[in-house]
């Protein structure tokens, strides 16, 4: 069964106007859902709409409201917001073209495969491609789509294009809040070419497939085992993560963990102090006796 579009119009640059026709580039696959259950008569859990000291409510004596401040709300019908939508344009325009690599991946939310139309469109689209690949830009516009207006960024991807939804400015929190309190010293310049030299060692090609999602792989062979054992209650077994010897007395001297990690060796521990060491058989010691004083 052929993919169905998501959207179908034409992108505008100037005066040139390519039909395409966007597409989902993911889809949902790896997470597993629940219901709730009513365990004794073994049926799922439903929910009423409930109003605290009035209890359940029909549905249609409900009406949206925004909280102006606490119990204080502004109701809106659903006329009132209907008229605010934006009407679902079939144009996207391309207004501006910035560097590929000049947007934060903060701003990425979603992003959809971009075909051409029919062979007519496949020409401009080429060119444009092209033109977007030569150039290392990617062009923005607004997509009005469902009532709603989308910030969106179009760039070149392999033999196609890619349109990726972006977050507007309000809704991206600023990195400051959360970073203002580390420190900008230089690192240690051994310390940095070891990094270096690990990450270099460790280097490839990013391929999707490498990686599984082993929780959820997990999950699915306990629901598979349990609606074999009919009921029965069963156990997966979870490798525990290893020890890395960070933790309580077990301290790893940075250095040592860098050059254990381009070696492919395991760290060593730090060693205590000696001072400690003797201070602590000092403690262990048995006292000895006095002498006697002979008479």
């Amino acid at each position: 069964m052929a993919a169905r579009a998501y959207w179908k119009g034409h992108i505008r640059l100037a005066l040139v106007s390519i039909t395409v026709e966007i597409y989902s580039a993911t889809k949902s696959g790896a997470s597993v859902s629940f219901r709730q259950i009513h365990e004794p008569s073994g049926k799922p859990v439903k929910y009423e709409k409930v109003v605290p000291g009035i209890g359940a409510i029909d549905h249609d004596d409900i009406v949206k409201g925004f909280e102006l401040s606490k119990g204080n709300y502004v109701l809106l019908d659903d006329e009132e917001i209907e008229a605010v939508k934006l009407e679902s344009k079939r144009t996207l325009e391309l207004v501006q073209f910035v560097d590929i690599d000049s947007i934060d991946l903060l701003y990425y939310t979603k992003p959809y495969y971009v075909a051409p139309a029919d062979e007519l469109a496949e020409e401009a689209y080429i060119v444009l491609r092209e033109a977007l690949k030569r150039t290392k830009k990617v062009g923005l516009g607004q997509l009005s789509l469902r009532g709603q207006e989308q910030l969106v960024a179009l760039r070149p991807c392999g033999r196609g294009l890619i349109l990726e939804v972006l977050r507007y400015a309000d809704e991206v929190n600023k990195a400051a809040d959360y970073f203002r309190e580390v420190g900008d010293d230089k690192p240690d310049a051994d310390l940095l070419d070891l990094a270096e030299t690990l990450i270099e060692k460790k280097s490839g090609k990013f391929d999707a497939a490498d990686y599984e999602n082993h929780y959820v792989d997990a999950l699915k062979r306990v629901i598979a085992k349990k609606a074999k054992a009919k009921g029965a209650r069963v156990l997966e077994d979870v490798e525990e993560p290893a020890d890395t010897g960070a933790s309580g007395s077990n301290v790893i001297d940075l250095m040592a963990a860098l050059k254990a990690s381009v070696d492919g060796k395991k760290p060593a521990q730090a060693k205590k102090p000696a001072a400690a060491k003797a201070k602590s058989s000092a403690k262990a010691a048995p006292k000895k006796a006095a002498p006697r004083k002979r008479a």
